[in-house]
């Protein structure tokens, strides 16, 4: 498959072309992240495509937004902790300076990280480990995808058995 879906994250994933997909949710997509160098990284996306940035979406799906961003976050921490005793936490980042439209990173922590960069934002990493082949999304990943993809599948059965009641 060619990498043409990047060009456009949000109309790939509501075509069914983005590979990344884990789950549809209400407010959008969870997906994979397309690099691993930090075992888990997941990115929620809007399906809002003209939205550039969280205030341009109503409260109600700002709120709807935030919070399947928040169950995304819990399904990152479970698996992550679930597969690497050296899982410490979940960071969560919204910032939008680089990709114009809604979307919010989920990235897991450890132990092993290098300590200058352990408790520092995970954009001080160096540039290679977003584009070197080796921290690349490949099928070696897949056993965790699946496990972040079940907890959300959980979370959110659970959430809406919660509502009905």
């Amino acid at each position: 498959m060619s990498d043409s879906w990047k060009a456009d994250r949000i109309g790939a994933a509501f075509s069914g072309d983005n590979p990344t997909v884990m789950v549809e949710m209400a407010s959008g997509w969870a997906v994979i992240g397309d690099t691993q160098f930090l075992p888990g990284y997941s990115v929620m996306l809007s399906r809002h495509a003209e939205a550039t940035r969280l205030s341009d979406l109503s409260r109600s799906d700002r709120l709807q937004f935030l919070a399947d961003t928040d169950l995304l976050a819990q399904a990152v921490e479970v698996a992550c902790r679930s597969l690497d005793s050296q899982f410490l936490r979940t960071n969560i980042d919204i910032l939008g300076n680089a990709d114009p439209f809604v979307h919010a990173h989920v990235f897991p922590r450890y132990e092993w990280e290098p300590e200058h960069l352990v408790r520092r934002p995970v954009w001080l990493y160096p540039p290679a480990h977003w584009t070197d082949a080796e921290h690349q999304l490949t099928p070696r990943f897949d056993a965790l995808r699946a496990a972040i993809t079940a907890q959300l599948t959980s979370l959110i059965a659970r959430d809406q058995t919660q509502e009905a009641v």
